[in-house]
């Protein structure tokens, strides 16, 4: 799925700031243009992930005719374009659904000690890659 949303862009004395009006309190900064915009996509993206992971939907893209850069002098209007299925790719933590295969008397043995076989898979995994 991918998203535009409005967002507006001031110049400050360390860079840029970037809000999106549509998104309560996304707000990103970047030493240059380039930085803030890839910023604001990166928050607008957890924002709106951690909506659709709560089982909202997020709000709708307001008309960029009707925003006005009016917080600072000088600010401006753009868009920015979310991928969200990219997004939640890298960074989503809804859990998804893996089968594998084991011995049946591995199995059998683990149910009988009330192993919770997702939670076993998850932390070898992260042990194996040596994710902090």
């Amino acid at each position: 799925m991918k998203l535009a949303y409005p967002v507006c862009i001031y110049q400050n004395e360390n860079g840029y700031t970037v809000t999106v009006p549509d998104l309560p309190g996304c707000v990103s900064e970047g030493e240059t243009i380039e930085d803030a915009f890839e910023m604001i996509v990166d928050a607008a993206s957890g924002w709106v992930l951690d909506e659709l992971e709560e089982g909202r939907t997020p709000p709708k893209s307001s008309n960029i005719l009707d925003i006005k850069p009016d917080e600072y002098p000088g600010g401006v209007v753009s868009v920015a374009v979310l991928d969200i299925d990219a997004y939640a790719e890298l960074y989503g933590s809804k859990a998804i659904r893996k089968n594998c295969t084991l011995p049946s008397w591995l199995n059998k043995q683990a149910e009988a000690a009330h192993i919770n076989f997702s939670a076993v898979l998850q932390e070898a995994l992260i042990n194996k890659l040596g994710i902090q």
